[in-house]
């Protein structure tokens, strides 16, 4: 099966708990690797959970709270180390390069890869990277300081071949991928045989959205509509929804809420507050919402399958 698939390694919200790290995930999308937060620790969990460590091109920071950035210059230490070549895309506040940049400064050792930035946009919705694999698409947030959730969609792939009609009419190998990338094959004899015929169509393209440290906010609905895979922050319960409207941050009730909202097709709950020691009464309060919840745990990985909800 082609990739699409989310690692968890951190769950924890601003401080870390003996047994929970603070935020970071690692999504597969077709063996390409992209990084979202980076919280103290990553390195460690990418290690412990065997992500492709190397295989990290782009990292995405949604915010500057420590807990989610704090883990990066250890990252980009070892990989000084480790003496990468490929360049680095990270997408994040554009004061983090002049933060990193002391921190580098003082290794006083010669990168041998290049980081580049992406400054991103707090105030509208905009693509940040496009590419034959994926489409990831930023959007503001709500919280005490400039904020960003991700959508990552997948592209759609090559078309898939109908191996009968392939063999029926007798097509060569070599033909194979210009079939898979929508052109019509033409006959020796000149006969043209229309695409729609030697192919299947597209499989689903699958998605995943990211929704870090925010307030409540209904109209991300309409961005993320039918998203397959939604990642929500859940801080507090529902008793504690004051404190959540006053800290911006959201209850697992208020999370739900938005999922049934956009259609999702599963919830993944999360940035838990140290002070629940067991987060059942969170995912109880979601699951009265919206069923399919789950919450997050270290090393959990969520594939997506490439097929149609309800097939």
């Amino acid at each position: 099966m082609i990739s699409f698939e989310l690692t968890i390694l951190g769950t924890s919200s601003a401080l870390p708990t003996s047994k929970r790290y603070p935020t970071a995930h690692v999504l597969n999308v077709r063996e390409r690797f992209f990084l979202i937060d980076c919280g103290e620790g990553t390195q460690i969990q990418l290690r412990k959970y065997g992500a492709k460590y190397s295989r990290i091109n782009h990292i995405f920071i949604s915010h500057l709270h420590g807990d989610h950035y704090y883990g990066l210059i250890g990252l980009l230490s070892s990989y000084t180390l480790l003496e990468r070549k490929n360049d680095l895309h990270i997408y994040a506040h554009s004061e983090l390069a002049e933060i990193l940049k002391k921190q580098l400064d003082l290794l006083k050792t010669e990168m041998k890869y290049q980081i580049v930035w992406h400054p991103l946009n707090f105030k509208r919705t905009q693509t940040i990277l496009e590419n034959n694999i994926v489409k990831v698409v930023s959007f503001p947030l709500k919280h005490r300081i400039p904020c960003c959730g991700f959508l990552f969609t997948e592209k759609p792939g090559p078309l898939n071949l109908n191996r009968e009609k392939i063999k029926e009419h007798k097509i060569p190998i070599r033909e194979l991928k210009n079939i898979q990338e929508g052109n019509d094959f033409t006959t020796p004899e000149g006969m043209v045989i229309k695409n729609e015929e030697l192919t299947q169509g597209h499989k689903k393209q699958r998605s995943y959205a990211y929704c870090t440290d925010t307030s409540f906010l209904p109209h991300l609905k309409d961005i993320i509509s039918d998203v397959d895979l939604l990642y929500h922050e859940a801080t507090y319960d529902k008793r504690l929804e004051k404190r959540a409207g006053e800290t911006f941050h959201s209850t697992a009730m208020q999370a739900a809420q938005l999922a049934k909202l956009c259609n999702a097709g599963q919830l993944i709950i999360g940035h838990f507050s140290a002070r629940y020691k067991n987060v059942s009464v969170l995912l109880d309060e979601a699951r009265e919402i919206f069923e399919n919840t789950i919450a997050a745990e270290e090393g959990m990985a969520i594939s997506i399958p490439q097929v149609k909800r309800g097939q």
